[in-house]
């Protein structure tokens, strides 16, 4: 498939180019380039290309929940939210301990064809935190697991973690943790603040986190391993990630769209859209978390897209599923809190959203420069566009948005997977769109 996108910005800098893709990958910048015949001529006028998004921190529900989410429905949100790879968490059920299940979760990806869907496998047998997995044989399989995780639980057993580090380190996988020291956050639904205590609401305070955190950046450091801190949520650990890599400890972290744009004034509604864990903090922290992503504190944003049914989230506060969508709203709120507020360019977009994660977990064709001979794994965004969140107008099975009616910036209008286009001015798949060749069966 041969596409010629006329008169788009790089990374948002400079005079409008062209760029041919032919053959899944970019064969010509310049201005003024003639049309291949049977070309699919796209007038950007003026928009932003940047390379396709990668998201660490995915929930795709399948194989298991698939009444909430399965892959294809997950892929289509994914794809019409500008990412062209995603990382799908091993909470499933079955879980994702074994390479039979992720396999099964990277050739269903393969099959919908949407975007590269990555398999995480499980750090420890069924969740349960004592035995490790074979992580070495997940990491031989046809889905070739780059990052292991228990996330939904914390791998909270220090010489557990420590094993798993080793372990890690020897097959050169990575370890992503859901920091929660679960003796603290004992029945807890929110920040543990005067919000949560006014309102009677059981609070999870910043030290359950922070104090993981820290405990895993000193083990890494001891076993020679990498860690990956997950959906990071206070200043506190902003500044443990900050002094763990001033030590020379390989860390890196992630935050949620979420946690920089909302924060616990939300709690007031009891609305169990706004329960997630870990919990949405007080306003100070998410003036921290922006700060940090835009200094490199904090390597890349990750969405944890987490989909629940309606009967799972329109109950009360306390029995809440904690999880948000977060796959289609994902650039608009990082071009809102950093984008709108100065604190960072559309090339930094880039490197948040697309280099830093592929490069934690080794993607070699994501993330990459937009130059001639790489891969045509891309997104054209209107940066001048707004819109209005409606859940039930999203891609996904779910609607449990926190956005709910919210007006954000910038829309993404086309996006491609290897040259394929998967989302086209609002919809993913375009109308008759052909998971094989990425073009229209009509």
């Amino acid at each position: 498939m041969t596409i010629l996108l006329r008169s788009v910005l790089l990374y948002g800098e400079g005079d409008p180019v062209d760029v041919l893709v032919d053959d899944g990958q970019i064969a010509e910048i310049g201005q003024g380039l003639d049309a291949p015949e049977g070309a699919d001529v796209v007038e950007c006028d003026g928009k932003v290309l940047l390379p396709g998004f990668v998201d660490l921190h995915t929930h795709l529900r399948e194989p298991g929940r698939e009444y909430a989410e399965d892959i294809e429905t997950g892929s289509a949100a994914a794809a019409l939210g500008g990412f062209t790879a995603v990382f799908a968490m091993a909470n499933t059920d079955p879980v994702a301990d074994s390479a039979v299940v992720t396999d099964h979760v990277w050739h269903r990806g393969q099959e919908v064809g949407l975007v590269d869907v990555h398999p995480v496998g499980a750090v420890t047998v069924g969740l349960k935190g004592t035995q490790l997995t074979e992580m070495g044989l997940m990491a031989a399989g046809v889905g070739k697991v780059r990052m292991f995780s228990d996330d939904g639980l914390c791998v909270d057993d220090p010489l557990v973690m420590r094993r798993a580090l080793e372990y890690a380190s020897g097959i050169g996988v990575l370890i992503a943790q859901h920091a929660e020291e679960p003796r603290l956050t004992v029945d807890a639904v929110a920040h543990e603040g005067p919000n949560a205590a006014r309102l009677g609401l059981t609070g999870w305070p910043r030290s359950a986190e922070e104090s993981i955190v820290a405990r895993d950046a000193i083990l890494a450091r001891d076993a020679g391993a990498r860690v990956h801190i997950c959906h990071a949520s206070t200043a506190g650990t902003v500044e443990l990630v900050r002094w763990a890599k001033e030590q020379g400890i390989s860390i890196t972290a992630e935050v949620t769209p979420h946690h920089l744009l909302l924060d616990d004034a939300l709690l007031e509604s009891y609305d169990g859209r706004n329960r997630v864990t870990p919990p949405l903090r007080e306003a100070s922290d998410a003036v921290a978390l922006r700060q940090a992503l835009a200094d490199g504190v904090i390597d890349c944003v990750a969405t944890d897209h987490a989909p629940h049914a309606e009967h799972e989230k329109m109950c009360e506060f306390a029995v809440a599923r904690p999880g948000m969508l977060g796959l289609q709203t994902a650039l608009s709120v990082v071009v809102e809190t950093m984008v709108r507020s100065g604190l960072m360019t559309w090339r930094d977009v880039a490197r948040v959203m697309s280099e830093a994660p592929a490069a934690i977990v080794g993607l070699p064709d994501q993330g990459r420069p937009l130059e001639v001979g790489e891969p045509a794994n891309l997104v054209v965004v209107d940066p001048e566009a707004t819109w209005t969140v409606t859940g039930a107008e999203l891609a996904s099975r779910s609607d449990n948005t926190p956005f709910e009616a919210m007006e954000l910036p910038a829309t993404v209008t086309l996006t491609l997977l290897r040259g394929k286009v998967t989302a086209r001015d609002g919809q993913s798949p375009p109308a008759g769109w052909s998971a094989a060749t990425g073009e229209s069966a009509q």
